[in-house]
């Protein structure tokens, strides 16, 4: 039976597909098997001059196998070519002990800024909806800013969410200066 690594399913399915579609699968490809971008990359530069060889480039540049849902990679996506500053994916927060109590789906930890991508079982599930108030809690008294994004937001809002994290990036890179002073 002919098998492949998924370093070089990676590398065939980023030459092929559009740059967003790849992006998408990239991430859950690497999120699930735990594979390194390097490793995409190495086996590139056993094939450099293969066809699509430059789309895969650019979609490893956008790749972050932190994301655990396509909607999240999307949402990255717009932010990134919003001019924003990459998020970090899937920061730890931790509580008084020391242990990670919570995690942020993206966000600026330097900021203390994160975004999340709720979708439907957020507000459909009365148990999850409950989670999501105490855990937004929790963060609000971490010190944290969320900005919350759903489907609509994503899809037919976009100029919105990059105004919303934008005024929450200057307002905490506002902050830091005023503390510094």
């Amino acid at each position: 039976m002919d098998c492949t690594t998924p370093a070089r399913t990676a590398y065939d399915l980023g030459r092929r597909l559009p740059v967003e579609t790849g992006v998408i699968r990239l991430d859950a490809l690497l999120n699930a098997t735990k594979t390194d971008v390097a490793e995409v990359m190495s086996v590139a530069e056993r094939y450099r001059g293969a066809r699509g060889i430059r789309r895969l480039r650019t979609t490893l540049d956008l790749v972050d196998p932190g994301a655990e849902s396509p909607q999240e990679t999307r949402l990255r996506l717009v932010l990134v070519r919003a001019g924003l500053p990459r998020p970090v994916t899937q920061i730890p927060v931790l509580d008084e002990r020391g242990r990670v109590r919570r995690r942020i789906d993206m966000g600026w930890p330097d900021r203390m800024v994160g975004a999340e991508y709720d979708g439907a079982h957020h507000w459909q599930d009365p148990a999850a909806h409950a989670s999501d108030i105490d855990r937004l809690e929790f963060l609000a008294a971490s010190g944290w800013t969320i900005i919350r994004v759903s489907h609509e937001h994503l899809r037919y809002r976009t100029p919105a969410v990059i105004a919303r994290v934008r005024d929450a990036l200057e307002c905490a890179e506002a902050t830091v200066v005023r503390a510094n002073s």
